[in-house]
């Protein structure tokens, strides 16, 4: 078991060596629009685990996640190289590609935060005009202190 700050290092220096190979040395097409987003590697130093993210051409245009993912997969043996030349450990990490959700997952989170400010809204300029149900004031008043005298007489008197 290697120790949990190596292996972070390691993480964070595959990362590095993978982006900077798809960006510099790869020439699929497929991958110009891939952005590598974090790298886990187990406790043994055995596999590594990279997400990445595919943007679109264009704001309009739906990224392509199929191809990034088949180009990843055709690069994976040299990408391992790369990765072995640029970290000098013993054994190599195998890499195994995982598309990152968090973009979508932020995604549907602030559409149903703005449903909840939409449905707060809606809530706060129904209840503008609202007026209570019942008394103004519904708890009883307190009662007198002479009340309270003649019921502490009357039960000494029992």
């Amino acid at each position: 078991m290697a120790d949990p700050a190596r292996a972070r290092k390691l993480a964070k220096r595959i990362s590095q060596i993978v982006a900077s190979a798809i960006e510099h040395e790869v020439k699929d097409t497929r991958l110009d629009y891939v952005t590598i987003t974090d790298t886990k590697v187990t406790g043994d130093l055995h596999d590594a685990t990279v997400y990445y993210t595919v943007l679109g051409e264009k704001l309009d245009v739906p990224p392509d996640f199929a191809g990034a993912a088949a180009a990843l997969e055709s690069a994976r043996g040299m990408l391992r190289t790369k990765v072995g030349q640029g970290t000098g450990v013993r054994y190599t990490p195998t890499l195994t590609f995982v598309a990152d959700t968090i973009p979508e997952e932020s995604k549907r989170i602030e559409d149903l935060l703005a449903k909840a400010r939409e449905a707060d809204a809606e809530v706060a300029r129904r209840s503008a005009g609202a007026q209570h149900a019942g008394d103004a004031d519904p708890y009883k008043a307190p009662r007198e202190e002479a009340e309270d005298d003649e019921f502490a007489e009357e039960e000494s008197r029992s």
